[in-house]
Parts: structure tokens; sequence; C-alpha cells
């Protein structure tokens, strides 16, 4: 089992609708997702501690990464202002609320508590240049580009490039529907290559997954998508969607020898009507540790299912992911190690070459390789 608490979001889908994000974009705009946390979805929304960018009245703005440094511009043409006494800007570690005093009452022109990462609050300074506020920002990572101020579909999907470094990704879950509709998006955001083991067992079995169950039972189609994902394991850039249910190798904890070798996604229905109640309900899970689920990197909390939404779960599955390899940065390098050993069963606390999970004692602690 994975030495902590995956990482994970809360997914609800009613105000979440897939939207559009460029470096000049106009607000209102993107709907997000965010966070190291349990991805749950209740009717709607996203939560993993993010938000979405809003302002009251639609506003340009253009955004560009300088290293250490960022600059967001906004456009105040045809806005009435007096002078910088009537801005308002208020920076915070991942939320910026940017308002103009408008006829005696405060204005929002951009809110978001989800930007795409951390900021030092304190060291942000903006200034008027004729019709533009200009906002220059420092990050807390300066290693990381932001492909956009805020977390979105397509900041996630360009970002997720430079963290995830071609690792693949798994998808489990007790439903191999949604399994396989995630897994579509994640590939066609990420330019990875969509696998689902389900289409794969068909062929080579040349029968349906049901035919199969009826005769030779679930334990039979474990094994045999066990032996596929072996195979797989050592491909790159790909999103594999795995079987849900009794027949799904990633149920069962002695499956997961193969499935390490990328970062995996529990897609997982809640009866949670809250973040911090599905928080909860993913811990339970990790501790229990029945389910072989629970070895995954990431959980994303479902309450109920809609195949329109399939984008927005992806998404929340990507934040979840940034957020994890943002707290180690070794991760991908942690897994293509894993793989050149030949992924031995020996995750996280991967052994020197030569062991033999057969012979050798567990209590040997690897050294630090990376």
């Amino acid at each position: 089992m994975a030495a902590a608490t995956p990482a994970s979001c809360f997914f609800s889908r009613g105000a979440f609708k897939p939207s559009s994000s460029s470096r000049r974009s106009s607000l209102p705009v993107r709907q997000l997702a965010s966070r190291n946390a349990v991805a749950f979805r209740t009717r709607s929304r996203v939560s993993c501690g993010g938000g979405s960018l809003s302002s009251v009245t639609p506003i340009s703005y253009e955004f560009s990464d300088g290293s250490s440094d960022m600059e967001l511009r906004l456009q105040l043409s045809g806005i009435d202002i007096s002078g910088p006494r009537d801005i308002h800007v208020d920076a915070n570690n991942t939320s910026l609320t940017i308002q103009l005093k408008h006829s005696g009452s405060l204005m929002t022109l951009m809110e978001t508590h989800s930007l795409f990462d951390r900021i030092k609050s304190a060291e942000t300074i903006w200034y008027l240049d004729d019709d533009q506020l200009v906002i220059n920002l420092k990050k807390q990572d300066p290693e990381l580009k932001w492909p956009d101020i805020v977390e979105s579909w397509e900041s996630l999907t360009a970002g997720s490039m430079q963290l995830l470094r071609g690792t693949s990704i798994y998808i489990v879950g007790d439903s191999t529907e949604i399994n396989q509709k995630v897994a579509k998006e994640l590939a066609v955001g990420l330019g990875y290559t969509p696998l689902e083991t389900k289409e794969l067992l068909e062929t080579f079995a040349k029968q349906t997954i049901d035919s199969w169950v009826l005769a030779e039972g679930h334990d039979d189609i474990a094994e045999a998508e066990g032996v596929l994902l072996e195979s797989l394991s050592s491909h790159v850039r790909a999103v594999v969607a795995t079987l849900g249910g009794q027949q799904g190798a990633a149920r069962r904890a002695d499956k997961w020898q193969h499935l390490y070798a990328g970062f995996t996604v529990w897609l997982s229905t809640t009866d949670a009507t809250d973040e911090d109640s599905a928080k909860k309900e993913a811990r339970r899970h990790v501790e229990d540790g029945s389910l072989g689920y629970a070895n995954a990197d990431v959980v994303v909390k479902l309450q109920g299912w809609d195949a329109d939404y399939s984008k927005t779960v992806a998404q929340a599955s990507l934040s979840a992911l940034k957020r994890l390899v943002l707290s180690d940065r070794k991760l991908p390098d942690k897994k293509s190690l894993y793989i050149r050993l030949g992924c031995r069963g020996d995750w996280p606390n991967i052994k020197p070459p030569g062991w033999d999970p057969s012979t050798a004692d567990d209590s040997i602690t690897s050294p630090d390789t990376l």
C-alpha cells in the first residue's frame, strides 16, 4: 500500500461546464478544480480547495510568465476610474481579488481562489498604465511554468506536461464506463495514447467481458488483466482505463505491482455531501486497505455520475496530480526508476538493484537513489 494518504478532490457537477481559456481572455471564463485532496462531485461544483474565476463585468486580460515574476494586465478602457485609490488588489497565496470602487461600492473585476500555484503575496505590486491595470506577482516555485494565471482545464493540460514528464496514468475504480470516459478526456487533453484494458482483453479473448465472466469467473479475468498491465507498465505517455468491478485487477491489493509504474487515479463514488466528509472517507479506505484502490496516488470522489461531466472529473484528477507532483518533484523520476528495475512491487520504498522480492528481507532500507 502507498505510504501516505492519496491526493484527492471532491467533484460536484451542476455549476461546472467546460470553458475555454488562453493567454488573452475575457471574464468570466473558467471553472476549476484544485488541490491535493479528494475530488468530490456533488450536483454543482468541483471542490479541492479551489474556486472559480469570476467577474461582475466582462474584462479582457493578458498574462505573461517571466520565470520568477509574472505579469497580469487587465484592460480598463471604458471603465470610469478617477485614480489608483479606486483600485483594490488582494493577493493571498492561491487567491486573487481585484475590485474597483464605483458609485460608492466595490465592483469585482476579477476573483479566483485557485491561482495556478502559490504566490509570494507580500511581494505583489500593481500600477496603472494608461487604460491597463498591471499586476506583478512573484511565484513561490520559480521553476514552475504557469500557462495561465488560474487553474483551468487548459492550463492544467498544458502545465502537466512539465510535471508528469511522460509518466503514464492509470484510471481505476469500480465502474469500467467511468474509467474509460475520464481516461479518454485525459488522453486527449494531454496528448497521451488512450488505452482500455476492456477493449484489449476482449480483442485477445475474442469474446466480451460479460461472456468471459460467465464462462470463467471474475478471478480469471483479473489474472488476465494483471498480465496485460505487466505488458503496459513499460509504456510512457499513455492513459490506461482499467476494468471496474469484481473482475478488475486494480480492486485486488495483490495486483498492484505493475500499476505502480504510473500515476494512479481512483474514481470513487460516494454518499458524502461535502469535501471534508469525502476526505475522511478516503482516509478510512486507505487505513482499511481492503480494497486495492486504496493504493492509488489520487482519489477523486464522485457523488453520482453523468457522462457529460467526464471532462470536469478529468480536470479534478489533473489538479490533484499536479499538487501531488509539486509536493515531490522527484516522483516522475522515481516512477521511471521503478520501471527500469522491473516493477518488483517495492513501491514506494524502492530497493537496490539485485533485490529479489521472493527471497530478500523487506526490512532492508533502500538508499536514496534519486
